[in-house]
């Protein structure tokens, strides 16, 4: 299963800003003043600053403070994508992926999610995992899906997290094994993805209650660790 957490003017995500044009359009954005974002934005994306790039792009992505254009934004993410921007990276992909604004190119996308996911994307390395396991832009490889599935599940990702459970209750790229998918779904769950608690329940009934127990405190541990270094 692919997401696109889209940046959601995903320079939030970056840290504290210092003041100037990037504390303005955060500032504005918060406000839900999108007319003002992209009046900050527009002239310096077009002066080539990579973030201000990556913020206009949502805003033609989303449709908000301009008219929605999908061809606009994947113009405004590849730019700000090959200034190394890696959220705008993982958009760009999605875009190739989806055919959004964009030709649909499996091969295109793999290599967007590619650079993302090497820069530590949590978003990208998840959808890379998704193209391995699927089969899409590259040849089915679910050893590597399981890798960038872990990375991305080890930085809290929901969705990679449901679906490295899934690799493991299927013995797909790695020795099946019940507990880790239950405890994988059982953090997908809690994480806030649905149906996970379907996935999780469905491979409970293959578990004596000792692994449901084992796989309980496995999530547990994990959780403390805030996933670090969790398999």
């Amino acid at each position: 299963m692919k997401r696109l957490l889209f940046a959601c003017f995903a320079i939030l995500a970056m840290g504290s800003l210092s003041a100037g044009p990037k504390e303005d359009t955060k500032a504005a954005y918060e406000r839900k003043d999108y007319v003002s974002v992209v009046r900050i934005v527009n002239p310096l994306a077009i002066e080539g600053e990579a973030w201000a790039q990556h913020w206009l792009a949502d805003a033609y992505m989303t449709g908000q403070g301009v008219v929605q254009d999908y061809a606009e934004a994947a113009n405004w993410y590849r730019l700000a994508a090959l200034q190394g921007d890696a959220s705008a990276q993982n958009s760009l992909a999605f875009m190739h992926d989806t055919g959004k604004g964009v030709m649909k190119d499996f091969a295109e996308a793999v290599k967007w999610y590619g650079l993302a996911a090497q820069q530590g994307d949590a978003s990208a390395q998840s959808n890379l995992g998704t193209m391995y396991a699927n089969g899409q832009g590259v040849v089915v490889d679910y050893a590597k899906a399981l890798n960038w599935y872990r990375l991305s599940a080890q930085q809290g990702n929901a969705s990679a997290q449901l679906n490295l459970g899934y690799l493991y209750s299927k013995g797909q790229g790695v020795v099946q094994d019940y507990v880790k998918a239950h405890s994988w779904y059982h953090l997908s769950a809690v994480n806030g993805f649905a149906g996970a608690v379907k996935n999780r329940d469905a491979v409970a009934k293959q578990m004596t209650p000792q692994q449901i127990g084992d796989a309980q405190r496995l999530a547990l541990d994990c959780q403390e660790r805030q996933f670090k270094g969790c398999d």
